[in-house]
């Protein structure tokens, strides 16, 4: 069994679905929010937030398949298999609508859930979100080279590991900007010391990025959240995925409301844990939940993109996206 990212502070309840085990923490009372984790992290990356939001609300947060204590078979670790995965795990539980927030590589999962499932999706967040642009961290498209899975290999053998993820830690606790996501990444790099979990995170990574970097988007899709309240957050000092993706996402989807925060990298939800449980239930107290109409969204479909998308600009020139 993998170790989980961060010591985990709830208890950890397991389903089988599919022949497949599935890890997950469930709790609080009131509307659903499911928070989906990034690549080769798990649920533990939301555990500063998990108990202020359990106060209003019934908090699922899933280690997804390949990650954390959940199974790592050889199976569907596409974007679209995620969100049949997350449309499962709740109808299993019993939870009919929830708002998506989504994380990294789960922001991508999130948008494939609300376009899959739009009955299914009250409101979404992104958080430093993949499928708003090209642009990811070469150690991200490194992971679709043919040596990766033997590097790491190698990598991640005891001594060398130990000494990788010290190192790592020592660089994040310098409180430079250009390290301060190192602590998470150190806490990645232990758990490719699983073969199972090295395979899992290539094919998840090859399914939507390349070489040239991702190749998932939202942009043919955005004109679908007219129907659906969005939020993007995003740290101004992020390194993995540039905050500029966050005007990207002004740009596709004018209705959506953009928070930046400052003094924060690729995880603001641990960076500020406090000001993001409030960004998040500012979102939901202040937007009606979105309500599926077949009709509707027939007349989406059927109109599309009206003209050619919206031209991406400079996060400083952006006027909906206010700093927290």
């Amino acid at each position: 069994m993998a170790e989980t990212q961060h010591e985990a502070q709830h208890e950890v309840q397991f389903l089988t679905i599919h022949g497949h085990r599935r890890a997950f923490v469930k709790v609080g009372q009131g509307p659903a929010v499911l928070l989906l984790h990034g690549l080769g992290c798990d649920h533990t990356t939301w555990e500063p937030v998990i108990d202020t939001l359990a106060k209003r609300y019934t908090v699922i947060a899933p280690d997804l398949l390949g990650h954390g204590m959940s199974d790592k078979p050889r199976a569907d670790y596409s974007v679209g298999g995620y969100a049949n995965g997350m449309r499962d795990l709740l109808t299993v539980l019993g939870i009919d609508k929830v708002t998506v927030v989504g994380h990294s590589f789960g922001g991508g999962v999130a948008m494939q859930f609300a376009y899959q499932f739009p009955e299914r999706t009250e409101r979404m967040m992104l958080v430093g979100s993949g499928g708003l642009g090209p642009e990811v961290s070469p150690f991200i498209r490194a992971i679709t080279t043919p040596g990766y899975h033997q590097l790491m290999g190698v990598l991640t053998l005891p001594g060398v590991r130990h000494l990788g993820v010290a190192g790592m830690r020592a660089l994040a606790g310098t409180g430079w900007k250009a390290t301060r996501d190192l602590d998470e990444v150190a806490e990645i790099y232990d758990s490719f010391k699983d073969p199972h979990a090295r395979a899992a995170i290539r094919h998840v990574v090859r399914a939507v990025v390349d070489w040239k970097g991702q190749i998932v988007t939202m942009a043919d899709r955005a004109y679908l959240t007219d129907e659906m309240p969005m939020a993007v957050v995003w740290g101004r000092d992020d390194r993995v995925i540039p905050v500029r993706h966050a005007s990207n996402a002004a740009a596709l989807a004018p209705k959506a409301r953009i928070e930046v925060i400052p003094n924060a990298g690729h995880f603001p939800h641990r960076d500020h844990p406090q000001r993001f449980a409030k960004i998040l239930h500012e979102f939901i107290r202040s937007s009606q939940p979105a309500s599926y109409s077949r009709a509707k969204w027939r007349g989406l479909l059927r109109n599309g993109q009206v003209g050619p998308l919206s031209p991406v600009s400079p996060v400083a020139s952006v006027t909906n996206i206010t700093s927290a």
